[in-house]
């Protein structure tokens, strides 16, 4: 039988800064322009959670929703969301909250909490044109 992938979408505020701390503060501004802005900004992320596997013969499923779902509010909902990934997020105390960092680090999250069996995909939306998928 072949995979099927079933996705839950949520949804999280967060505010960040991008900012690499061993450059001066000129070329902050030249590589994040208004996203090193010194009192943060926010987005409106839209998350995809993809789980790929095949279809358990017993339950139907590939992975319950209702256990996905908690998984998703636990790993990512509750510590990302209405927070400033830089300062409230020990997960970025040494990583710039890109929307690619944010990805991986979700995906790192989510991953250990799912049976081995499975593969995982994240598609984070920052902006409705500005999104990523890992992995890719």
């Amino acid at each position: 039988m072949n995979k099927i992938a079933i996705t839950r979408k949520e949804h999280f505020n967060a505010a960040h800064r991008l900012h690499n701390k061993h450059w001066s503060k000129e070329k902050n501004e030249e590589v994040f322009g208004k996203c090193n802005n010194p009192n943060y900004h926010g987005h409106n992320y839209d998350l995809e959670v993809t789980v790929i596997g095949h279809i358990n013969v017993d339950t139907g499923y590939v992975i319950d929703t209702k256990i996905l779902s908690n998984i998703i509010k636990q790993k990512v909902l509750e510590p990302f969301d209405h927070k400033n990934l830089n300062l409230d997020v020990p997960l970025f105390k040494n990583k710039n909250p890109t929307v690619e960092n944010i990805a991986v680090v979700i995906y790192d999250e989510i991953i250990k909490e799912i049976s081995n069996d499975l593969e995982l995909k994240i598609k984070l939306y920052e902006t409705p044109r500005n999104f990523v998928e890992y992995p890719y």
